[in-house]
């Protein structure tokens, strides 16, 4: 017969796995936050689009907050003309001393791309399509601050809605698009 360890450890295990292959769901995992509908979550909750117009952007945010892991979203920037958009994916603790992590997109790409967050207490890796771009390493025993003790949300916002971003009105709106998110992330959880 198995310890009571054992079986606890093997329960464990199965529901982590079990719950990091639940498919993304944005009506259940994420909230548009800004752009008085200029923020859509459509087919049947796979994709979620924010629009930038003459009037205003959009945004969303995530339900949860997490304290390290790996976060996936592919991301579909602005096609063509789009300079003066900004795209920026990012997370983000609150209050008046938080904490960020964030990609910002100026310019523009034909099709989707994946955009990962690797956040765990050592380091952060940002990568692209699995590519590993950027390496942001724990030097706090340096006197540089590191983000490891807020949780933080997934946030996305598609801004500026002057009139140099739209070419005058003259192209609108523009859209971004973002589906397959993953978290194979700690959940954090105040109650």
């Amino acid at each position: 017969m198995a310890s009571p360890a054992a079986v606890i450890s093997s329960l464990l295990f199965y529901s982590f796995i079990a719950a990091s292959t639940v498919a993304a769901n944005f009506h259940r995992d994420f909230y548009i936050t800004w752009g008085d509908g200029r923020g859509k979550i459509v087919n049947h909750g796979d994709v979620l689009t924010l629009s930038l117009d003459k009037t205003s952007g959009s945004g969303f945010q995530s339900k949860n907050e997490y304290l390290f892991g790996k976060i996936d979203m592919q991301l579909k920037f602005v096609p063509g003309n789009s300079s003066g958009t900004v795209t920026a994916y990012y997370l983000s603790s609150k209050g008046s001393n938080w904490d960020e992590i964030d990609f910002e997109i100026l310019g523009n790409l034909s099709d989707f791309h994946t955009y990962s967050i690797l956040w765990n207490p050592q380091r952060i890796i940002f990568s692209v399509d699995g590519t590993p771009i950027r390496e942001f390493k724990n030097l706090e025993s340096m006197g540089v601050p590191f983000p490891k003790d807020q949780p933080m949300r997934i946030y996305s916002s598609l801004w500026n809605a002057d009139d140099w971003a739209t070419r005058g009105g003259v192209v609108k709106p523009f859209t971004a698009s973002y589906r397959n998110f993953n978290a194979n992330a700690c959940t954090w959880s105040t109650g």
